[in-house]
C-alpha cells in the first residue's frame, strides 16, 4: 500500500487536502524518486526541480495568498512534506526549511520587506536558508554569539553559523544575531542577501546523508545590512526563531514518515519477489509480523503528527508540547522502520541502487535537527510537569 492509497477519510481530511496530498505524491514519483540516488551520489542540489515544485505552490505553502503564497494550513503542509519525502527526504527537508523562512517573513516582516522578498521566495527564484545554530550554540540557541551592531542606518554582523542547509546556493539568509545583552531577549532577526560584502561560506560538509542539498558554515565578517533588513524589531529575534520551529519540527516529522513509508513499500515489493526456502519471502510469518509492526508504528506516528498539526493550526495552548511529541516519536519511528526495511532486504538493502540505505542515512539526521530528540523530551516534560528541567 502506497501513501496515496492510505484512507485519509478516517481522520476526516477533506477533498482539497486529499487532492493536495495526491499532487505532492505525484510530483515526488515523477520528479524526485527517479533521481534521488543519483543526486545523493553526486551531491547534486536540483534547483531546477525545486522551482518546478514552486510552480505548484510549494515555495510558499503557508505564505498568505495576498502575498502570492498558497495560504495552506499546517496540516496541509505535513501532508505535502510526507508525500514529497517518499521521493527524496533530503529535498523534502530543504523545502521545509525554505518554507519556514518564507512563512516567518510573511508573519513578522513589514509590508516593504514582504514586497521585496516574498515574490522571489514563493517562486523559489530566491532560495532561503535559516541561520540560527552556531558552532558553540546548538541546542542552547539563546546563547548564540553572532553580533549585530548598529552603525547609523546599518547593522554590522559578525559571527559564524553552523550546519546551514542550502548555504552557498541560497540567496536569502534569515540570520539571528545578538543586538543586546545575554539571553533570548538580546537576539534580533535580519535578512542578509547573498553577495553582501563580508558574507562567505565554508566548504560543503561531508555528511552521512542529506547529500542532495549543501550544508555549509555561513561566515559573516563585518557584513553590513541596511537597518531596513531588521525583521520584527530589535530583541524579537529569538521569539521569531522559535515561532518557526513548531512548524519546522512537524514538517521534519512528516519527512521521516514519508521516507519510512517509501522504505516499507520497497520492502513489501522485495519480499513478494524474493524466494527462499521453497517460496516467496512474503509467506514467511516472521517477516509478515515485522511488516505488520512497521505499518502499525507508522500509522500511530502519523495520527500523532496530524493531531499536533491540527493543534498548531488551532493555536491550542498545548501545541508546542504536541509538536515536540510528534517530532520525537515520528523521527525515531521513521528511522527504526527504515532500518528494519534495510534488514528485510538482506544484502540488497546495503546496495545503493535499491535506495533503502539512502533513506536510512537521510532519516538519521531528523532525530538531531530542528531540536534534538533529547530537547524534545525536555519540552514535553516541561509541558507535563512544569519547571525548567
Amino acid at each position: 500500500m502506497t501513501i496515496s492509497e492510505i484512507r485519509p477519510d478516517v481522520f476526516g481530511l477533506n477533498e482539497d487536502q486529499r487532492a493536495i496530498r495526491e499532487m505532492a505524491a505525484d510530483f515526488a514519483a515523477e520528479h524526485l524518486a527517479p533521481h534521488a540516488v543519483d543526486w545523493d551520489q553526486r551531491k547534486h542540489f536540483p534547483v531546477d526541480v525545486l522551482r518546478k515544485a514552486a510552480q505548484l505552490g510549494m515555495g510558499g505553502i503557508y505564505v498568505g495568498e495576498q502575498h502570492g503564497g498558497s495560504g495552506l494550513s499546517r496540516l496541509d503542509a505535513v501532508l505535502v512534506f510526507e508525500s514529497l519525502a517518499t521521493g527524496c527526504p533530503s529535498i523534502a527537508g530543504y523545502l521545509s526549511i525554505h518554507n519556514m523562512v518564507a512563512g516567518m517573513l510573511d508573519r513578522f516582516g513589514d509590508e516593504a520587506q514582504r514586497a521585496k522578498w516574498l515574490p522571489g521566495l514563493v517562486s523559489m527564484d530566491l532560495l532561503a536558508s535559516y541561520c540560527l545554530t552556531e558552532p558553540d550554540a546548538g541546542s542552547d540557541a539563546a546563547a548564540l554569539r553572532t553580533s549585530a551592531v548598529r552603525d547609523g542606518e546599518e547593522y554590522v554582523l559578525t559571527g559564524v553559523k553552523q550546519f546551514i542547509s542550502g548555504a552557498g546556493s541560497s540567496d536569502f539568509y534569515l540570520v539571528m544575531a545578538r543586538t543586546g545583552g545575554p539571553g533570548a531577549g538580546g537576539v534580533s532577526a535580519f535578512a542578509v542577501e547573498k553577495g553582501t560584502p563580508g558574507l562567505e561560506f565554508g566548504a560543503n560538509e561531508q555528511k552521512m546523508g542529506w547529500n542532495a542539498q549543501p550544508t555549509r558554515q555561513v561566515i559573516m565578517d563585518g557584513v553590513r545590512v541596511p537597518a531596513a533588513n531588521l525583521i520584527g524589531g530589535e530583541g524579537n529575534g529569538f521569539r521569531i526563531a522559535m515561532s518557526g520551529l513548531d512548524g519546522g519540527r512537524i514538517n521534519i516529522a512528516a519527512c521521516s514518515l514519508g521516507g519510512a513509508q517509501a522504505a516499507l513499500d520497497k520492502s513489501i515489493e522485495h519480499l513478494g519477489q524474493r524466494t527462499a526456502f521453497g517460496g516467496p519471502l512474503s509467506k514467511q510469518q516472521a517477516l509478515r509480523f515485522t511488516v505488520a509492526d512497521m505499518g502499525t508504528e507508522l500509522e500511530a506516528a502519523r495520527l500523532l503528527l496530524w493531531r499536533a498539526a491540527s493543534a498548531l493550526d488551532a493555536r491550542h495552548p498545548e501545541a508546542t508540547r504536541l509538536c515536540a511529541m510528534a517530532k520525537r516519536f515520528a523521527t525515531d519511528t521513521g528511522f527504526e522502520v527504515a532500518n528494519r526495511a534495510l534488514q528485510l532486504h538482506g544484502g540488497y538493502g546495503y546496495l545503493a541502487e535499491y535506495g533503502v540505505e539512502k533513506i536510512v542515512r537521510d532519516l538519521r539526521v531528523h532525530q538531531i535537527l530542528e531540536g534534538t530528540n533529547e530537547i524534545m523530551r525536555v519540552i514535553v516534560s516541561r509541558g507535563l510537569m512544569g519547571g525548567d528541567r
